[in-house]
């Protein structure tokens, strides 16, 4: 990250001595990196330093807490758990949601559907997503496969959804609350949830716990969806997660005799779950609390069971549309 920001500068450095003023030459980064990689502010006090004659483009030491330590912390937390929340990292750092936000941006890290990727991809990324989705769309147009797709993925449930101020310190909040939390696993396809379950507390996903739901998904396919089943078969879509990519996995899906999708890495806008059913499903948590898992599971059952086909029709349907949009922005993200 920090030959990231040197790099910038150095860039920043060379519109200087162009001739080019702040403005101008944030505005030339953003064209090839993207909006927000820096700040108007950041370009101006940089070039006022060059002004100074101070061409010397690395960060000052600073006093106080090490900010490195902070961020090795932050990295292997969110190597740990790309959907962990900012309050969660907060908490178990003791530090300010706001001075986390700061750490994340510094870090190079930003949030897609809840899940945290890099600001900006690196080329074999950006290859990999246009690759991949030009080979589905090719396949989508020569044979239709979207309703034979069962997609699934998981997420945490937090017991407490109230929002907080971004600048309150973490510590603060009810930590019987904060705390407590449950995943949920869910697989579905164009007309519903086909099954769904919660894992016991204290329980994470790992290749032996995966390769069981899996198992469980199988015979939940086989009552409600026999038709995948007895014609063409089922096309499996999961993310890079490393249970979802372990040999145990792998073995377990040719065991099942499903094919399965490519997926590229840090695309979550490429998985159905992340960009429609989660997006839904957390806004409909929004301001929400519970008590006991068995609160989770009922509020899901009802959630799940008041959407109707259309809704999970819509959600796969736009795999296409998202597909192109990568292909027609060069592998960039796609933007809601």
């Amino acid at each position: 990250m920090q030959d990231q920001k040197e790099h910038f500068r150095h860039i920043l450095l060379f519109y200087y001595r162009k001739g080019k003023n702040a403005v101008q030459a944030r505005k030339k980064l953003c064209e090839i990196y993207g909006e927000g990689i820096l700040t108007v502010r950041q370009c101006q006090n940089w070039f006022s330093k060059f002004r100074s004659d101070n061409f010397d483009i690395k960060d000052a030491p600073r006093s106080g807490r090490p900010v490195e330590a902070d961020e090795d912390k932050i990295k292997a937390l969110i190597e740990a758990n790309r959907r962990i929340t900012t309050r969660e990292i907060a908490t178990r750092l003791n530090l300010s949601n706001s001075t986390v936000h700061d750490h994340m941006k510094r870090l190079g890290f930003v949030s897609k559907l809840d899940i945290w990727v890099p600001h900006v991809l690196k080329e074999k990324d950006l290859l990999c997503r246009i690759d991949i989705c030009d080979s589905l769309l090719k396949r989508e147009e020569n044979d239709s496969f979207l309703k034979r797709i069962v997609t699934g993925d998981e997420k945490w449930i937090v017991y407490d959804n109230i929002k907080r101020e971004l600048n309150e310190p973490a510590q603060r909040t009810s930590k019987n609350n904060i705390h407590k939390k449950v995943m949920l696993s869910v697989w579905w396809d164009f007309k519903g949830v086909v099954f769904f379950e919660l894992l016991p507390n204290n329980c994470t996903i790992n290749s032996e716990v995966y390769c069981n739901q899996l198992d469980k998904l199988n015979n939940s396919i086989k009552q409600k969806r026999p038709e995948l089943i007895n014609r063409k078969g089922v096309v499996f879509h999961h993310d890079n997660a490393k249970a979802h990519m372990s040999l145990m996995t792998r073995q377990k899906l040719l065991q099942l005799g499903w094919e399965v999708l490519p997926h590229p890495p840090y695309s979550p806008d490429l998985a159905p779950s992340d960009y429609h059913l989660f997006r839904s499903l957390q806004n409909s948590l929004n301001d929400k609390t519970f008590t006991s898992n068995e609160d989770v599971k009922n509020y899901l059952d009802q959630f799940f069971a008041n959407k109707d086909q259309k809704f999970y029709e819509r959600g796969i349907m736009l795999l296409p549309k998202r597909w192109q949009y990568v292909l027609d922005h060069n592998g960039q993200y796609v933007i809601k």
